[in-house]
């Protein structure tokens, strides 16, 4: 085995990890407040084509980041007024928002289909830490994205478990009835991180296009990331740190496919690709039975619309 080929390939699953990361991370916190929002594939396309067209009208890859993710935000504002403020199905809605987004995506980057972007994040390396043995390639020569998303996790991850507002957050996941009765505001709440949620999709798809591969393909930016991210808030348990651990699992099946292939390992390549989207299904099958969802942490009102006078 090529050992220099083996670190540039753990290298590269981290930069494969941080969209379905950051994707994974606002799904994570819509879903701890209690709505489900299976649209974050079509966020995550229209945050990708609008950072894409905005990166090339403008050169700054960090306007083209806020407004793709600003992109995707807008999106998920109209998931949650339908289901928070007129309780449409969440299931219904957030598939209908991945249809819409797709088709919207693929109408507004048709003109621009297979374009090369001028400008795209580029790794910093951190001084002589960048030459270190193996952890020099893979933990201190990142773009700022990785090492951002990397930070976001464990914040979000200290505001669930150590803050007055994390633990509301999850008191209204939990039981929003007894949450409203204590004075928090269920709505606002679920709103706040229902876009919250858009505005992180919607940046994973804008760092597609800006700092992985630098064009737009309707077919092939997100490729299902979005459904990756969905299943791996349920493969980490509603946990942000243990999320990011399986973000970078997601990513290293990824890379494992080009890297055996570049070892000449005799293994069909449509094998090794299907791998992330076999494991996905697994997780997304296994979340189908709701009493293990309970029992490995799911929110209890998650896909349930709280009706005040019902309480």
């Amino acid at each position: 085995m090529n050992n220099s080929a083996f670190v540039l390939m753990l290298a590269a699953s981290m930069v494969a990890a941080t969209p379905i990361a950051l994707a994974a991370l606002g799904e994570l916190l819509a879903e701890r407040s209690g709505v489900l929002n299976l649209g974050v594939e079509g966020m995550m396309l229209i945050g990708a084509v609008v950072a894409f067209q905005t990166g090339t009208k403008t050169g700054n890859l960090w306007v083209a980041l806020l407004v793709g993710s600003l992109a995707g935000a807008a999106l998920s504002a109209v998931h949650a007024v339908l289901t928070i403020t007129l309780r449409a199905s969440q299931i219904v809605t957030g598939l209908s928002l991945t249809i819409f987004g797709t088709g919207l995506a693929t109408f507004v980057g048709k003109s621009i289909e297979g374009m090369p972007l001028a400008v795209d994040f580029r790794p910093t390396p951190w001084g002589p830490l960048a030459d270190l043995p193996v952890i020099g390639p893979v933990l201190f020569k990142q773009d700022p994205i990785v090492y951002a998303t990397i930070v976001l996790g464990f914040v979000i991850a200290f505001y669930l478990r150590r803050t007055r507002t994390g633990l509301s957050l999850r008191s209204v996941g939990e039981s929003p009835a007894t949450a409203d009765s204590m004075g928090i505001p269920v709505a606002l709440f679920r709103y706040i991180h229902v876009l919250l949620g858009g505005l992180l999709a919607g940046a994973a798809g804008a760092y597609l296009v800006l700092g992985q591969v630098p064009s737009w393909s309707q077919e092939s930016t997100t490729g299902g990331l979005g459904w990756i991210a969905l299943a791996l808030v349920v493969f980490a348990s509603w946990q942000p740190v243990r999320l990011l651990l399986g973000a970078f699992l997601f990513g290293f099946s990824r890379q494992l496919n080009f890297f055996l292939q570049g070892q000449g390992v005799a293994v069909p390549a449509e094998l090794l690709s299907m791998l992330p989207y076999l494991l996905t299904i697994i997780v997304l099958v296994v979340w189908g039975s709701r009493d293990l969802r309970r029992r490995v942490g799911a929110p209890d009102a998650l896909g349930i619309a709280y009706v005040r006078d019902e309480r």
